[in-house]
């Protein structure tokens, strides 16, 4: 299979001034190629490191990719290295990249500089594929099998995100004509309400019999959940293509984890609960205590929400859940606020206000004070309403404020989309 290592250049990048967006959108781009990323490495503006870096990403791989270090600038020392490394002879001008700096300095009416017209000028030891949205042109060096053992590519694209993007389609498409790539298929199952360590017990024998062809990552994340991304590489070694095998796979991982799936590809749980809604024609409403809104922001971050979603009532204080939600003062005084009674009687309270066919409540300690032996900072009680029925449940996390708020709201979310569910069967 065809490997790659990318490579950001930038001191820029190492002391945390910007950020590198470029190899995640390269990653993506050869991932749908058919190349497998081995590596990706930030180095910083001196040719010791980037020939360094190149060298040994040549020496694993068939592809590098580089990005930055092609400016105008004398920091900018990429070329150079690209120079010694194709072990060219001399600069030559690219006509064609010289054509675009004219034109592209000329329509922002800015003078044509020495300095930018330089830019048009490479080693004359590797190819070029010229840059239509800005100055420095991609140089591609295509070494002898002799060099590294193996067929071996250095592409160098320009630093600047969009100008790296935009050259992208044309990088694909010499890679693609330059080596014989593998299919690469990626499947992610959302799951919900089972931490990593325990998904990976109760999975464990599913995991050892997955095929050589097949990998499989954790991914978690505190209001997505725990995705599982199943991705095959090459060919199967069987009579079914990737996707049937993804499909069977999948189909497995469902019946043992059951309704701690959501979804089969990559969406949120709010999107789930969209499409359900939706579908069905029925709408929802939220009472929040503790989450303060963020079950309404993500309902509502969903394009088209307002078919479903009809609104809420952020009842931070007593008074609130009381004279806005109908919350009885006996249950607060007698349960307290953070109990299962109050949010029962939330989340009726919303629901009536609204005349939404589902609700969800929330009410609990986000920490760090504030707790106590009985209900520990982290805990969160959680009610769901339909006309007829109302559930409630409990959860309970650490003492990391931010992250209690978003646990909570994505445990409410899990546990509107399991009501739902199974109140439309």
């Amino acid at each position: 299979m065809t490997s790659a290592r990318i490579c950001t250049i930038g001191d820029e990048i190492l002391i945390g001034q910007i950020t590198d967006t470029n190899s995640r959108v390269i990653a993506k781009a050869l991932q749908k190629a058919g190349v497998r990323v081995e590596s990706m490495v930030s180095i910083g503006d001196t040719k010791e490191a980037i020939a360094s870096a190149i060298d040994s990403g040549l020496k694993k791989n068939s592809v590098v990719i580089v990005t930055g270090g092609l400016g105008p600038t004398k920091d900018d020392v990429t070329k150079s290295v690209i120079y010694d490394l194709s072990q060219s002879r001399k600069y030559v001008t690219d006509s064609r990249q010289l054509d675009i700096i004219h034109k592209i300095l000329s329509s922002r009416g800015l003078d044509v500089l020495e300095i930018n017209l330089r830019q048009a000028s490479v080693p004359e030891n590797c190819d070029v594929i010229p840059n239509r949205l800005g100055t420095a042109p991609v140089m591609v060096v295509r070494f002898p099998e002799e060099k590294y053992g193996h067929k071996a590519v250095l592409y160098s694209l320009p630093g600047v995100p969009f100008e790296a993007e935009g050259a992208l389609d044309d990088v694909i498409s010499d890679i693609r004509s330059s080596f014989s790539l593998s299919d690469i298929r990626h499947r992610t199952v959302m799951t919900y309400g089972i931490a990593e360590s325990a998904l990976a017990r109760r999975i464990a024998a599913w995991e050892d019999s997955l095929p050589s062809c097949v990998r499989l990552a954790y991914l978690p994340d505190p209001v997505k959940g725990v995705a599982l991304r199943l991705s095959v590489y090459g060919p199967t070694g069987g009579n079914s293509g990737p996707e049937e095998m993804l499909d069977s796979l999948t189909a497995s991982l469902k019946e043992i984890l059951g309704d701690a799936v959501y979804a089969d590809r990559e969406q949120t749980l709010q999107e789930v609960i969209g499409d359900i809604l939706r579908n069905s024609g029925k709408t929802v409403s939220t009472a929040e205590s503790c989450t303060g809104g963020m079950i309404a922001s993500l309902l509502t971050s969903v394009p088209g929400a307002s078919e479903y979603y009809l609104g809420s009532v952020v009842s931070y204080s007593n008074s609130v859940k009381e004279n806005v939600l109908g919350v009885p003062h006996d249950v607060i005084a007698g349960f307290g606020a953070v109990s299962p009674e109050c949010v029962a009687a939330m989340a009726k309270g919303v629901r009536r206000l609204t005349g939404s066919d589902f609700s969800v409540a929330t009410s609990g300690i986000a920490g760090p004070g504030g707790g106590s032996e009985e209900k520990p900072a982290g805990l969160v009680w959680v009610g769901v309403s339909s006309v007829n029925t109302v559930e409630t449940m409990s959860f309970v996390f650490g003492n990391d404020r931010i992250r209690n708020i978003e646990r909570f709201s994505a445990s409410a979310l899990d546990s509107l989309r399991k009501f739902i569910t199974r109140q439309l069967k």
